[in-house]
């Protein structure tokens, strides 16, 4: 390890009056930054193959899938909370619940293909309508899927 310097600027004082405080300049860790380059040009340079293979429709993609993802929680905690909430007053006595015919006309309502059961085809086709919705009249709408499930992966 090495031995404590002075001039390292560890332990020196931040008052500018302290006449043995030196100055910000002679301990400066970092690289100063050029008008000309920093590190956001930098990564933008780095990154400018991939940043031109972005469309407008991949952006708002991501951005309706970050926002599915937070809407589908807020939900899926409400319909938690309710079911817990119901629950307890079917358990205490205080209302009978069908259960059976709550799930029969729950799976009648979401079926979109007529088999009486809640399957992979059937979140193929609310994804069609949702995706019909979104894209509607979007330029460069081509990345959209794919943005849609990285903002739904992300955050």
């Amino acid at each position: 390890m090495a031995a404590f310097r002075a001039s390292d600027g560890e332990g020196q004082s931040s008052d500018p009056n302290d006449s043995n405080n030196a100055s910000p300049d002679s301990y400066h860790v970092l690289p100063k930054e050029s008008d000309e380059f920093d590190a956001v040009t930098g990564a933008i340079d780095k990154l400018k193959p991939a940043l031109s293979q972005l469309s407008f429709g991949a952006v708002v993609g991501y951005c309706s899938g970050a926002a599915a993802k937070k809407v589908g929680k807020a939900i899926a905690v409400l319909a938690g909370v309710a079911f817990i909430a119901l629950q307890s007053a079917v358990y205490s006595g205080y209302i009978d619940v069908d259960w059976k015919k709550v799930q029969d006309d729950a799976v009648k309502k979401i079926d979109t293909d007529g088999d009486g059961e809640i399957t992979a085809e059937d979140a193929k086709n609310y994804w069609k309508k949702v995706k019909a919705i979104l894209t509607d009249k979007v330029p460069d709408a081509g990345g959209f899927s794919l943005g849609f499930l990285y903002g739904l992966k992300t955050n």
